[in-house]
């Protein structure tokens, strides 16, 4: 029976935070590189380690923001990775989150700052330690969610045409969709509003904008349905 944890063996716990964006070039990872041995000047994903009054979302919810300046925004927590040398300085355990952020709403300057960077997920760096494993599983992760759920639309700017909604999908799955089968799944699902804005930059007669409807948004997510795109 465990009466004392003085002989108990001590391990850091690390938060590390897969941050995915998107723009008219595709679908977009946020990196830092770092100025701090081991690994100095190498791309890394962002992270911090955990504090003792924390639990682990609030300590991926800090580092998001300190880098970012955005709150309440997508997030979910991805796997734990508890390689024995997954870290050549100290035994550290890390779990992994993942984020969708509109690129367009975070702080380009807190980013400049900490000398963060936005590459395509398609030609991103080599990463350190064991972080492209920790990307390879969220991507795969967020393919996943958005097959079957409505997920994807924080990575919008809050006015968007069905064109860029497609496009997104198309980046996060890697695979081009039928334009008509995706809009008829879409409206299926009843979580957009349509203006009567145009976006008149994609063509001659102009394209409708569209809001998604938070509330049935939300509740789309909750309910057991699934999207098979």
């Amino acid at each position: 029976m465990l009466n004392s944890y003085s002989s108990a063996d001590k391990v850091l716990l690390a938060v590390d935070c897969i941050i995915f964006g998107f723009d008219h070039e595709g679908l977009k990872i946020l990196l830092i590189q770092r100025d701090f041995e081991p690994e100095k000047g190498k791309w890394s994903l962002i992270g911090g380690f955990l504090k003792k009054e924390e639990v682990l979302d609030t300590a991926a919810i800090r580092i998001l923001d300190r880098y970012t300046g955005l709150q309440d925004i997508y997030m979910e927590q991805l796997h734990a990775y508890s390689d024995i040398d997954r870290d050549p300085v100290e035994r550290t355990i890390s779990v992994a989150y993942f984020a969708l952020i509109n690129i367009e709403n975070h702080n380009a300057e807190l980013i400049q700052n900490y000398h963060a960077q936005w590459f395509s997920v398609a030609n991103a760096p080599k990463l350190i330690f064991d972080h492209d494993s920790m990307l390879r599983h969220a991507i795969r992760r967020l393919r996943y969610r958005t097959s079957i759920k409505p997920v994807g639309f924080e990575l919008l700017p809050e006015k968007f045409s069905m064109r860029q909604l497609l496009e997104l999908y198309e980046a996060i799955l890697s695979k081009e969709l039928d334009k008509r089968n995706f809009i008829s799944k879409i409206n299926s699902l009843d979580i957009l509003i349509k203006l009567d804005e145009k976006d008149m930059q994609s063509s001659r007669k102009g394209s409708y904008l569209y809001m998604f409807d938070k509330e049935k948004y939300d509740a789309k997510l909750l309910n057991d349905f699934v999207l098979n795109l």
